[in-house]
This record gives C-alpha cells, sequence and structure tokens, in this order.
C-alpha cells in the first residue's frame, strides 16, 4: 500500500501514527513545502521572543520519520492527477499513491492594502515568517499588527517583550471579538495597555506607505500611524490551492465525511483544510484549532 501525506504538520504526524498502529509495511511519503522537520507551529511566538529555541520547536523527536519508516520528501506538491493517482512536485518528480491525506493546512488572510511590497511587510504563521520577522527586529521601534485575534495578539506579545511598541489595528469593536465576550475583551484590552499596546477598533489599514520599506500605515477613517513593520495577522483560511480542478467537493475547506474522507474514495483531508462536522455548532465547517487537526489526522490515518 502507497500512502502519501501532503503537509507535515499535526494532522499528518497524526496519521502517520495511526496507519502505523495498523500497517507497520506500507510505504508512507511525507511532502512538505517547508524545510523543517514537524515542527510546533504555536511555538513560533516563543522563538521570535526568544523563549524557546530552534531546538524546542521540533513537535517530534529527530528518529520520528525513521522509526515510522516514512519518506520525508521536502518539496513543494503542485498539482494531483486523482485519475492517475499521483502527486505532481515542483521538480516534476511523480509521487503515486493508493490512498492520499491532503493536510496542507490554512494559509494567511491577506486582504487587498496598498503597499503590501515594502520592504517590513510580514505574515504569521510559520517558521520562516519568524525568522524573516527576527532579522529585522532590532531596527523596528514601532510596529503595526493588522488583526486582534489570536494570532495578532500572540505577535503583539513577542514584539513587546522584544521592546517594540505596538499598535493593533482591528476590523471589529474588540479584540478577540470571536472567542471572548465583550467583558472578557475588556479585560484583554486593558492587560494590553498596561504594557504600552496602542489598540485601535472599528478600523482597517488601507494603505502602507513608505520609499520602499514600510514608513507608516495610514487608516481607513484617515489617521496615520508611523511604524518601521507591518505583521498582517487577520488569521487563515484553507489552503485550496491543490484541489482546485480535481473534482473534489470545496466549500469554505475540502468537505469531508466522519472518516475524513472527501468526495473521492480513498483520498482524504483532515487539519486546516477540511471542512469537517462541529459537534458544538452542529454543521460543518473549518476548525482552524491543534488539537482538532490531530484528532483528524488520527481519523484519517485509521480509516487510509
Amino acid at each position: 500500500m502507497n500512502y502519501c501525506i501532503i503537509g507535515n504538520g499535526v494532522a499528518a504526524t497524526a496519521a502517520v501514527e495511526a496507519i502505523r498502529e495498523l500497517d507497520e509495511e506500507g510505504r508512507i511519503t511525507v511532502i512538505s513545502a517547508e524545510p523543517y522537520p514537524v515542527y510546533s507551529r504555536p511555538l513560533i511566538t516563543y522563538l521570535l521572543s526568544g523563549k524557546v529555541d530552534e531546538a524546542d520547536m521540533l513537535y517530534r523527536d529527530e528518529g520520528f520519520y525513521q522509526r515510522k519508516k516514512v519518506d520525508l520528501i521536502m518539496k513543494r506538491a503542485v498539482s494531483i492527477d486523482t485519475e492517475e493517482r499521483e502527486v505532481l512536485l515542483e521538480d516534476g518528480g511523480k509521487v503515486p499513491f493508493d490512498k492520499l491525506l491532503i493536510a496542507t493546512g490554512g494559509k494567511p488572510f491577506v486582504p487587498e492594502i496598498s503597499g503590501l511590497d515594502k520592504e517590513g511587510v510580514f505574515t504569521f504563521t510559520t517558521w520562516d515568517d519568524a525568522k524573516q520577522i527576527s532579522e529585522m527586529v532590532e531596527q523596528v521601534s514601532h510596529a503595526l499588527v493588522v488583526g486582534g485575534g489570536m494570532i495578532g495578539l500572540k505577535a503583539t506579545e513577542s514584539l513587546v517583550q522584544l521592546g517594540v511598541k505596538v499598535t493593533v489595528v482591528e476590523l471589529a469593536d474588540r479584540v478577540l471579538s470571536a472567542v471572548f465576550d465583550p467583558e472578557a475583551s475588556s479585560i484583554m484590552e486593558e492587560h494590553l495597555r498596561s504594557f504600552g499596546v496602542d489598540i485601535i477598533t472599528e478600523n482597517s489599514v488601507e494603505e502602507i506607505a513608505g520609499d520602499g520599506r514600510v514608513k507608516k500605515a495610514i487608516l481607513r477613517d484617515g489617521r496615520e500611524v508611523e511604524c518601521e513593520m507591518v505583521i498582517i495577522a487577520i488569521g487563515v483560511r484553507p489552503n485550496l490551492d491543490l484541489v482546485k480542478d480535481t473534482g473534489i467537493d470545496v466549500n469554505r475547506g475540502i468537505v469531508v465525511d466522519s472518516h475524513m474522507e472527501t468526495s473521492i474514495k480513498g483520498i482524504f483531508a483532515a487539519g486546516d483544510v477540511a471542512e469537517a462536522f462541529d459537534m458544538l455548532n452542529r454543521d460543518k465547517r473549518p476548525i482552524p484549532v491543534w488539537p482538532s487537526a490531530y484528532r483528524q489526522g488520527r481519523i484519517a490515518g485509521y480509516n487510509m
């Protein structure tokens, strides 16, 4: 049996572990777009602030792939041929599969803002994002974070610990509006302000200005915020690039059943890319939460 997993995050890891519980000999190939072993993505904020080092980032030890008999390919997958049952890689290589798991995760949502090409504009979801921000942060006295959700506030935490003045711009009427009630949001905002963080709500960034490099952000209401760095941290959306024109059913994410199988038999999806059943809301939706991604990957692995 040829198992192929596109993605190398928590859902992929869980699937590998589940598969090996049932099949010790089948070939498992993991295709990773990033040049790292599986790492704990929530720790990138602590990597940036210096609370952890690179060795602490690993989600599984260095011998994980060898013990689980996994072929790890650190190249980007560019397409899926559902008829021929193979994955095409960026270098032209092909990986055949009998069972496939799509675990490509989410990608940052970046709104249309003039000046996104300026030096000093970043997203904040990967190890490389943290490294690139770290390389520049010593030159930064004031950063603007776009988004007052979990990703934005974790980025804010790291920057404050590095001695950077931070302004948070949030479209909603308060921070963490998706998970907190108004009272809890108010407590969080008071806490952030105690560390010198400026919070601007019910507003958005229209333009990032500067001569090749970030100098200021111009907001929807005309206000200008001087800064040397802008971090876009609004949230993530399912990374559906690979499933376009494949015939796999897609809504907000890849639609899966209770076994994490897609509309094409033998092809599964798990993690932030999948639209799975949410027991709390009693409907299907993407659930971009680490523990859910692990459980979904494990369910997919058992059913592959």
